[in-house]
């Protein structure tokens, strides 16, 4: 397709935010591998707290319709609450997408960010223990995507993959690490349920596996993805433009 037409909507992609100057440029190259997969398409920045653009000063820079995604990997009260409600008070008619998470894309691109991780680049051995690192949430449906996503990568890898918390009430990360290390496994390596650096990932990096990987990041499944949810929310503006 050429170039956007000013009716199609502009996908709006909402990051929760951090301090740390290599979130926003992780989002940054998310967005920019978005583009390349869709390049008529027109997509904006913006943070739900701490980080610029806020939502609100992203959405004033917007004409016509919008479809907000929010780069969340579980739902929670930005994905549920606090993305939609702002939005929709300052751009009446937008329309929000559910959270990234829990999906099987995630899996994978965790998958890669593991191997990655490993020394000469290779998957995961049958002998190491593998635990879901996530920040964790107050809220149950929140807790219930986290254990669905340990689920999905459970199946991918084909072994049991528990998950632990770095900033939430629930099963704590570096207690699950140790467990998995008593039960006799010869590496425990923590996956990062993240989607870019920042504290949270501090503390999965300081929960005491033998790997942690990286957060899953600029992915080219993860940018598919944030088509793939703005696609689903397109619908419902009642927007006929076919999806290329």
């Amino acid at each position: 397709m050429g170039e956007p037409m000013d009716e199609y909507p502009t996908l709006l992609a909402v990051a929760h935010g951090t301090r740390d100057p290599a979130g926003a440029a992780t989002v940054r190259a998310l967005l920019d591998r978005v583009r390349a997969l869709r390049p008529w398409l027109r997509v904006a920045e913006a943070y739900a707290e701490i980080a610029a653009p806020s939502l609100e000063d992203a959405l004033r820079g917007i004409d016509g319709p919008v479809v907000a995604v929010p780069l969340l990997l579980a739902r929670g009260y930005h994905a549920l609450i606090d993305i939609p409600g702002r939005a929709e008070r300052l751009h009446p008619g937008l329309v929000t997408s559910r959270p990234l998470g829990p999906d099987g894309m995630l899996a994978d691109a965790m998958i890669d960010r593991m191997t990655a991780a490993l020394a000469g680049g290779e998957p995961p051995r049958r002998t190491d223990a593998v635990v879901l690192g996530a920040a964790g949430s107050s809220d149950p449906a929140g807790v219930a995507d986290v254990r669905a996503a340990a689920r999905i990568l459970a199946r991918r890898l084909r072994r049991p993959v528990p998950y632990g918390f770095v900033a939430a009430d629930g099963p704590v990360l570096a207690e699950m690490v140790e467990e998995r290390r008593r039960e006799g496994a010869d590496r425990v390596l923590a996956a990062s349920y993240l989607l870019a650096p920042g504290l949270f990932h501090h503390r999965i990096e300081a929960a005491g596996a033998d790997v942690a990987s990286l957060p899953i990041g600029a992915h080219d499944a993860v940018a598919q993805l944030v088509l793939d949810r703005f696609d689903e929310a397109r619908l419902r503006l009642g927007d006929a433009v076919p999806v290329a």
